[in-house]
């Protein structure tokens, strides 16, 4: 499944680095989410923008068991593949949880709550965007 890669500060028409390439924790994460059928994967660089992670991914899930299931397993992924054990906040109601990995952040939702809360707009995806409708 394609992930988006935003860059909310990003003006020029050349596309910035893609951060998959330099980091084998979100290049694990991105494996994960994609082997468990998340839905709608977008990554935001948030380098130089917060101070709470230098990348965050948001998914969906269909169901509060599949967003579950994603974020136990990733857990698991990310812990066997040596990146410490992330801290895990959202279970068990599953509509929305976060796996904090450190560098990389990772919300998974249910794609209502996901609309509800729109993280993508909060970090500037789609600013463009805000007076249309």
């Amino acid at each position: 499944m394609p992930q988006a890669q935003i860059d909310p500060a990003s003006t020029g028409t050349t596309p910035p680095a893609s951060p998959v390439a330099d980091d084998p924790q979100l290049a694990l994460i991105l494996q994960s989410l994609d082997d468990d059928q998340a839905q709608d994967i977008v990554t935001i660089d948030l380098q130089g923008k917060s101070s709470i992670a230098d990348t965050m991914v948001i998914a969906s899930g269909r169901s509060t068991r599949q967003v579950a299931a994603m974020a136990q397993k990733l857990g698991e992924r990310l812990k066997r593949g040596g990146f410490g054990g992330p801290r895990i906040e959202g279970l068990p109601a599953a509509d929305w949880v976060l796996v904090d990995g450190g560098s990389v952040v990772v919300h998974l939702f249910r794609p209502e709550v996901r609309s509800f809360y729109n993280l993508e707009r909060m970090w500037g995806f789609g600013e463009g965007a805000a007076g249309a409708a």
